[in-house]
C-alpha cells in the first residue's frame, strides 16, 4: 500500500467518522474529552484520585459512543478511563444540535 493509498483511506474513514457523528451527536447530553479520545454520552461520573502523591482522573461512562475511526464499533455499554491529563466534561445545548430553518434561507 502506497502512501497515498494510505492517506487517502484516511480521509475517507474520517469523513465516515464525521457522518456517523453528525447522525448520533443529538442522541446525547455530554461531550467529555481526554487526551487520548473524544467520547458522547449520557451519563458519567469524574472522580479525582491519588495514589502516592499522584493525582490522576477516573471517568465512567456508560452507553458512550467514541470517536476512534479504527474501531469496528463505536458504541460502547461501559467505558472506564483512568488519565493523569485533563479532563472536559460539555453539556451539550439541544439549541446548538438544531440545524438551520428553511426561514434562514439554509434549506432547499
Amino acid at each position: 500500500m502506497s502512501a497515498e493509498d494510505l492517506e487517502k483511506y484516511e480521509t475517507e474513514m474520517e469523513l465516515k467518522l464525521y457522518r456517523e457523528y453528525r447522525d448520533v451527536v443529538g442522541l446525547f447530553k455530554f461531550v467529555i474529552e481526554t487526551e487520548r479520545r473524544f467520547y458522547l454520552t449520557n451519563d458519567y461520573e469524574l472522580n479525582v484520585r491519588s495514589d502516592q502523591g499522584e493525582v490522576f482522573f477516573e471517568v465512567s461512562m456508560a452507553d458512550a459512543w467514541v470517536w476512534d475511526m479504527y474501531r469496528p464499533a463505536r458504541f460502547v455499554r461501559k467505558v472506564r478511563v483512568l488519565t493523569f491529563k485533563d479532563v472536559n466534561v460539555e453539556e451539550l445545548a439541544k439549541s446548538d444540535l438544531e440545524l438551520p430553518s428553511d426561514e434562514a434561507g439554509f434549506g432547499p
